[in-house]
């Protein structure tokens, strides 16, 4: 077949995917079960594995290994559902972006950010700001951060909290706080007897961590503290929530690096415990980042109730 007839063929199977079909897919995966995501969606089962059955159709090859305990993706269907949720997270924005001028206005504030409100530092500044403000109408958006970014530079969201520093020349950064990173395991594991786990005690453990953020600067993190690749746990990469990842270490299936604002919210079976080095405890530190040319009056005031809760930064970064 000639390139103009390859291309063609890509045309049609393009036209014939529906954003529907990567959506039903990406749920499953989620879910880990085809039941349990048509109940989540409110869908028939019959429904939701037909769809799913006629997308590996016109891909070419299974997504998912199917088993009576549910199912997870194939080595290739892994790489189609991460270009799935890239792909419905950029539809997503387009639809954002569309409907940005009728949610905006002069008393419209919107708050981008990939870590948990459970507890901790950002649950407290929300609150904050809405009981100093409550007449402003306070919107959050939990995204990815290249999402986060996207949305930043097209005006969906006014401010970005994450973890890390985000770099982007139309964007300016201030240090925020920072918070300790901790261990979650089952409660029955050998290690909940301790008060603190140190970073070597890892090393015969199975760690097992979300593809969302902050997963990637808690592996970094884990591999500059245990430097010899023989001295570090196995890893296991899952493409699923943070969420998900707790029930996974409540089966037992292994241990997971979190945050500690993720520790607010109640789970079964899990305890958190501390990480420690020869220096103490581990952190990871938090910013805020902005466009530099924002004409939302409302996030001056964000930043002036940031800059009274967190002075020590002498001053906002820019690039």
């Amino acid at each position: 077949m000639g390139d103009v007839g390859k291309a063609k063929n890509r045309r049609n199977l393009a036209s014939a995917i529906s954003l529907q079909q990567l959506r039903l897919a990406v749920v499953a995966s989620d879910c880990g079960s085809f039941r349990r995501a048509a109940d989540v969606l409110s869908v028939k089962h019959t429904v939701l594995s037909r769809s799913i059955s006629q997308l590996e159709y016109l891909i070419g090859t299974s997504l998912f290994e199917r088993s009576s305990g549910g199912i997870k993706p194939t080595l290739a269907g892994r790489t189609v559902l991460r270009i799935a949720r890239l792909i419905l997270e950029q539809i997503d924005t387009l639809a954002e972006a569309a409907n940005a001028d009728g949610r905006g206005g002069p008393g419209h504030f919107t708050v981008g950010f990939c870590t948990s409100i459970s507890t901790g530092h950002l649950r407290a500044t929300l609150r904050e700001f809405k009981r100093q403000f409550p007449h402003i109408e306070l919107a959050t958006v939990e995204r990815s951060r290249i999402r986060l970014m996207t949305a930043l530079r097209n005006g969906t969201v006014d401010l970005v909290l994450s973890p890390g520093r985000l770099f982007s020349k139309d964007t300016r950064a201030l240090p925020l706080w920072s918070e300790r990173i901790l261990v979650s395991l089952p409660e029955d594991h050998a290690f909940a007897a301790r008060e603190v786990i140190h970073w070597t005690d890892l090393r015969e453990q199975t760690i097992l961590l979300s593809q969302y953020d902050p997963g990637r600067e808690l592996e970094d993190i884990l591999m500059s503290k245990l430097l010899l690749p023989k001295d570090r746990p196995k890893i296991e990469h899952h493409d699923v929530s943070r969420g998900i990842i707790k029930s996974l270490v409540s089966m037992g299936l292994g241990l997971s690096l979190v945050m500690e604002s993720d520790i607010g919210a109640s789970f079964a079976g899990l305890v958190y415990r501390e990480l420690q080095d020869g220096l103490g405890s581990s952190r990871l530190d938090f910013y805020a980042h902005w466009r530099h040319d924002s004409d939302n009056p409302i996030l001056h005031r964000f930043l002036d109730l940031l800059a009274e809760r967190y002075p020590s930064p002498p001053s906002p970064l820019g690039e």
